[in-house]
């Protein structure tokens, strides 16, 4: 029998900043081999009511300066432990070491954008003068941190990226955060909790609860001490919290099925190593992730034979070997459901040409060509590993077979022709028109978020995020 990969990790809450135990606890495990790596608190009711009326009470004195220098202080902390912290996400979501290192240096990307833009100016200046009916004064504006608390609920796939995404710019503007990370990777959000305690936040601007989320959500949506909801994943789940977070602020950013759109005209060499990067990165669980790729029936058998190449030499396996490319995804039940969508595909006439191996949640990264865009592996957001291959006729079919499904979140295309870059970015249904990238490419820093089932249109990323999470006051002054 092998021996165990790490000591079992016993957690607690995080309430403004004490360790507090729950009314029971959970199981965090390794993905790769089911091995228990944590044991986790189930929060009560009570105990998110203590964590949002502590937060709502609060009123942070931190200067700019101050928060500047306690985000800057955070990214350090996080890049002098980067080793760590990428093997504890490894451990509790089955991420690959070489994927969770990427995420913590995105991590202190974060914190330094949140840090500088804490440093900004956020005020605007308006003469009054400037029509026959005005008069000689100015108009000021300011951002002010809400009332209420904020509530974040994030997802398993990038168990401390995305956490940072929200906790950074609630920070950054002296907003107070009670964070639910999912119930799957809880690790990393109490990790960076006390990494920010460490670095000299006021405890009472952010916890951590944890737990069932069938138990505590509804009070994370509705408690009267809340002011914003902000949260990221399923799109079932986020028409839920729409419905029940009724007349307060809500930023979600949900599903996406982003399509890599290869035209006659590509770098067939480039095209192929983006469309294997954007499937596989990350298991393939990210709202960006390449879904769907259409490819221009001229080229798509040039196209393909590349794509199961550079498919074939993705190393999966064991994500705590520095040498694997990929690892497992979140867990058993979702390699099932894969599997199962490319069984139905295949039965459907789409073609095998590479993986489509499962043990346990190890699911290898798989191709499938002649994909029908009914299919519904295509149809709905397939989040993991899978590449399929959709041929069209022309430019006109690709744009509507790009906006054929619910989403409208992020997309790619592989073109040299500003002619098509100009339709592609005037006519798809999306947040993000990537050309000769991944459909997930940006900086922590710019506007990301999507329309349709993807989001309301609201923008997460550093800059927008702050936007989101103040409120601008206006006041005028005769002179």
């Amino acid at each position: 029998m092998n021996a165990p990969i790490a000591p079992v990790r016993h957690e607690s809450l995080r309430i403004a900043g004490r360790k507090v135990a729950g009314s029971g606890s959970f199981e965090v495990r390794y993905p790769y081999t089911g091995e228990v790596v944590a044991t986790v608190p189930l929060a009560t009711v009570a105990q998110v009511r203590e964590a949002l009326r502590i937060a709502r009470n609060f009123r942070s004195r931190l200067t700019r300066h101050d928060r500047y220098r306690i985000l800057m202080r955070a990214a350090e902390l996080i890049a002098a432990r980067r080793d760590e912290i990428a093997r504890l996400i490894t451990l509790e979501s089955g991420l690959c070491l070489k994927d969770t290192l990427y995420e913590v240096g995105r991590a202190s990307d974060v914190l330094l954008f949140a840090a500088n833009q804490s440093l900004v100016d956020d005020g605007q200046i308006f003469s009054c003068d400037l029509t026959a009916h005005g008069k000689h004064r100015k108009v000021y504006t300011l951002r002010e941190p809400l009332l209420g608390a904020i509530s974040a609920i994030t997802p398993f796939n990038h168990p401390l990226n995305q956490v940072i995404h929200k906790v950074a710019p609630a920070v950054a503007t002296n907003n107070r955060i009670v964070v639910k990370p999912s119930e799957k990777t809880p690790l990393a959000a109490l990790v960076l909790a006390d990494v920010l305690y460490e670095a000299g936040l006021p405890p009472e601007m952010l916890s951590v609860v944890t737990g069932d989320p069938k138990e505590i959500a509804d009070e994370l949506l509705t408690s009267p001490d809340v002011d914003l909801v902000t949260f990221t994943g399923g799109v079932a789940v986020g028409k839920h919290i729409a419905a029940r977070a009724v007349y307060k602020r809500q930023v979600l950013e949900l599903g996406g099925n982003d399509p890599l759109i290869v035209m006659e005209d590509a770098d067939l060499d480039e095209a192929a190593a983006l469309a294997a990067a954007g499937s596989y990165r990350n298991s393939g669980q990210r709202c960006t992730a390449v879904k769907r790729i259409l490819v221009h029936e001229r080229v798509a058998d040039g196209f393909v034979e590349r794509l199961v190449e550079k498919t074939k030499a993705v190393k999966y396996g064991d994500p705590l070997d520095p040498a694997t490319d990929m690892g497992t995804v979140i867990d058993e039940a979702a390699a099932r459901e894969f599997e199962a969508r490319v069984d139905e595909a295949i039965a459907q006439g789409a073609k095998l040409l590479a993986g489509h191996v499962r043990r346990g949640a190890l699911y290898a990264p798989t191709v499938i060509d002649r994909v029908s865009p009914e299919m519904r592996v295509v149809k709905t957001e397939t989040f993991g590993p899978v590449s399929p291959v959709i041929r069209f006729a022309d430019i006109d079919e690709a744009i509507a077979i790009a906006n054929s499904t619910a989403y409208g979140l992020s997309s790619a295309i592989c073109t040299n022709r500003l002619d098509y870059v100009t339709r592609f970015v005037q006519e798809l249904h999306a947040g993000t028109v990537n050309v000769r990238e991944v459909p997930g490419y940006r900086l922590e820093l710019t506007p990301f978020g999507g329309i349709k089932d993807s989001g309301l249109g609201y923008k997460e990323g550093v800059l927008e995020a702050m936007k989101s999470f103040t409120n601008t006051k206006t006041y005028s002054i005769p002179f």
